[in-house]
């Protein structure tokens, strides 16, 4: 479950922080990060089956049937399979901030964020200042060792990020953590360890000249869980039985043979000789009412493929990601068909959006601070990502919603409908200059009486 970690507003100074709650912030952080190891190992492929045992002798196929990154990855490409357009209701100029979000080559980012939305129920954007140059670069770092701290009231403002790792000194046996800690407008680099001297070690503070706290947090939903975490144990029955599948079919080949009415030999020794002859000639004469037969456990092959069936459905049922495999996706569906069918995931992607939506404000903001268009860190609100689901397009439906809408809506508008076109504006333009080289061009085609009943 996710924690909010918080610190007392009452008395909260940044320049000067208590570093042993820092410290102890950070201690409570790396226990919640050993579960969201977990979350990352399974979408590695490192499930718990591979630490199961058996007993000597006995057939221990570990089958991986990666349904996680199977719902990350879809979950992620249809939330973020295209890049993020930007529209500005206000008057200001958007050119200087979507070069600076190219430079720093935003898109990316938006991916690596989307996809540990999917893994952690979270994800984090370091933004700073490139070094030697007045440029801003964006990072998204790992949820395993980054925190955000808010304040204690019911408004819940951030007050700080830490970013965490372990130094570990062996000569001493002890843990001690290189801290960096984000206030609104300072940097402090600490190095915090649990002494009888207190924890503090070291410690430099500058300014980071962001306005803001430089790392923003996005979450999946307002839990923070991500896309297949409450599908693990359906996930771990799944790659049980499928194990279980393939060891039968081992133990079918080793099985014990037993004989009713007969025997090898009567000495051990003899019984030993003549099931090494059985093994190379295959061959076993018994009397008359004697039969022979493998001693196995079989599973029922019916009810256990129902039961498969069962568990992948639920799998992908419960976590409203569709198993775009399956046959009711195949075919020429409509526009319509095809949303009904992918309602689940739309509902959980709505959802992504509207968190993402928040920190993409912050993302701006900070973007027009440091670059000194204040205008546009004032308008923040009035810039409205615009985000499209990663499926194929039906073009020629989309051609015929825009030949019905024509008249009713702004061209701007029924040209960001073409998946093809990135920049709408762009295209207005081009299409405004080609209408005018078709005027000087031919310019008969121009004239407003061109329908004989009308003269």
């Amino acid at each position: 479950m996710y924690q909010i970690l918080t610190y007392p507003r009452a008395g909260y100074d940044e320049t000067k922080l208590k570093k042993d709650l820092i410290y102890k912030l950070i201690l409570k952080h790396s226990n919640e990060s050993k579960r969201l190891k977990n979350l990352k190992d399974y979408y590695l492929g490192e499930h718990d089956i591979l630490k199961h045992e058996r007993r000597k002798g006995q057939p221990n196929f570990k089958t991986v049937a990666n349904h996680a990154k199977d719902i990350a990855d879809t979950s992620t490409g249809y939330f973020m399979g295209n890049p993020i357009k930007y529209n500005n209701t206000a008057e200001s100029d958007l050119e200087p901030l979507l070069e600076a979000f190219d430079d720093a080559e935003i898109d990316q980012v938006d991916a690596q964020n989307a996809l540990n939305m999917a893994i952690y129920g979270r994800a984090y954007e370091y933004i700073y200042a490139k070094e030697g140059v007045t440029e801003l670069d964006s990072t998204s770092v790992d949820p395993e060792n980054v925190f955000i701290v808010y304040d204690d009231s019911i408004e819940r403002k951030a007050l700080f990020a830490v970013y965490y790792y372990e130094i570990k000194d062996d000569t001493k046996d002890a843990t001690k953590y290189q801290a960096e800690v984000f206030t609104q407008n300072l940097h402090y680099h600490i190095v915090l360890r649990d002494s009888s001297k207190g924890t503090t070690q070291n410690e430099n503070v500058e300014p980071h000249n962001l306005g803001q706290i430089p790392i923003i947090e996005y979450r999946n939903n307002h839990f923070a869980i991500g896309d297949y975490e409450q599908q693990i144990s359906l996930i771990d029955a799944y790659n049980s039985l499928m194990g279980n599948r393939v060891n039968d079919k081992e133990q079918a080949v080793e099985s014990i043979l037993v004989l009713y009415g007969a025997q090898l030999a009567d000495t051990q020794e003899e019984a030993r000789e003549a099931m090494s002859i059985l093994v190379e000639e295959g061959l076993l004469e018994l009397p008359a009412d004697a039969k022979a037969d493998f001693l196995k456990n079989a599973l029922d092959e019916n009810a256990t493929e129902i039961l498969r069936k069962a568990l992948k459905e639920d799998i992908y049922t419960f976590s409203h990601v569709p198993n775009l495999t399956d046959k009711n996706f195949a075919g020429n569906s409509s526009g319509v068909a095809m949303e009904f069918k992918l309602l689940g995931l739309e509902m959980i992607t709505k959802t992504k959006e509207a968190n993402y939506k928040r920190g993409l404000r912050q993302r701006i903001a900070i973007f027009a601070h440091y670059l000194g268009m204040q205008q546009i860190a004032l308008e923040a609100h009035s810039i409205v990502p615009q985000f499209s689901r990663g499926l194929p397009k039906n073009l020629l439906e989309i051609s015929q919603i825009i030949s019905n809408l024509d008249g009713k809506v702004s061209l701007r508008q029924l040209i960001s409908l073409l998946p093809f076109v990135e920049d709408p504006d762009a295209e207005l333009e081009a299409l405004k200059e080609q209408k005018e080289d078709n005027m000087e061009q031919f310019p008969q085609f121009q004239q407003e009486n061109t329908h004989p009943e009308k003269e």
